[in-house]
């Protein structure tokens, strides 16, 4: 069971389809006029069932609520042993300001010491894993295309909570919070993507990928489905930054399908956005409005 998706939240008029983007086939959208005060609630909020309909500041407190459950008496039980609770507190803080990023454990455990305690990386290592088994938190791995290639991946995962809206929790924050620093913001948002993302490919017998190279090169998601169709998205939190994301899904397609063992070529290519127009042809790289991409 995964939360509810963007798709199922706002239930826009037309979708893009990423069943049918890996598929390969060309699609549009209506315009999705999602505002990014809207998107910051929603980011906020969540995608859980039982906050339908319930006021923000509620919803805000609630999932405080159940962090500080999950932390006090959720940790200690599946992990079988004894958790300070402020220290898993301390360190789902760092993991917070950490999302969306190839953060280290030891770099998380660094970040949760306080007081003179430090916290081993072993430590943090064991109360990550209560929280993935916990369905709290859920790292995003590293892609293998299976090139016999020289370039060199970066093959540490990418740290995302289930939902964004815990990372929120986490660092006691609010929407209007979120809009004073945007690039926070644009890493939460893309939270939210991966979250959609993972809900849609699983319905497509698919698993959702990070593409990280030491040369730079850089993909957010890497959709790939188990016949080895693939499609790739860059999540950028404006217009301004389209054409670098569009940029990068060009060069990795070049490089998957260059050289003497050459990957099949990507079903799609589009960099996902809170707004706009939504559209993705056979030929170039496309655009979709988060709201507008569905099952």
């Amino acid at each position: 069971m995964r939360p509810l998706s963007l798709h199922e939240t706002i239930r826009p008029k037309t979708c893009i389809s990423l069943k049918r983007l890996l598929d390969g086939a060309p699609q549009e959208a209506d315009q999705s006029s999602l505002a990014l005060h809207e998107l910051a609630e929603l980011v906020s909020a969540g995608g859980w069932p039982g906050h339908i309909g319930q006021p923000l500041k509620r919803i805000l407190v609630a999932n405080r609520d159940y962090l500080n459950e999950i932390r006090r008496v959720d940790v200690p039980d599946v992990s079988g042993g004894r958790r300070d609770p402020v220290r898993v507190g301390r360190l789902l803080r760092s993991l917070a300001r950490n999302v969306a990023t190839p953060v280290a454990t030891s770099k998380l455990a660094a970040e949760a010491s306080a007081d003179g305690e430090a916290m081993k990386p072993q430590t943090a290592a064991r109360y990550l894993e209560a929280l993935e088994r916990l369905m709290i938190v859920e790292d995003q791995l590293a892609w293998s295309p299976h090139l016999r290639s020289r370039t060199v991946l970066r093959a540490a995962p990418v740290r995302h909570f289930v939902d964004p809206s815990l990372a929120v929790a986490a660092l006691r924050a609010t929407p209007e919070r979120l809009l004073q620093d945007l690039r926070f913001f644009g890493l939460l948002f893309e939270s939210l993507v991966i979250r959609d993302l993972r809900i849609y490919a699983q319905a497509a017998d698919a698993e959702v990928f990070h593409y990280r190279e030491k040369d730079g090169l850089e993909v957010d998601a890497v959709v790939e489905g188990a016949d080895g169709r693939w499609a790739a998205f860059e999540v950028k939190l404006g217009e301004r930054w389209v054409d670098q994301g569009a940029h990068n899904l060009r060069r990795l397609a070049d490089r998957m399908m260059a050289g003497r063992h050459r990957h099949p070529p990507p079903s799609a290519l589009a960099v996902i956005v809170p707004n706009g127009y939504g559209y993705v042809g056979s030929t170039d790289v496309g655009v979709i409005p988060i709201g507008a991409l569905g099952p």
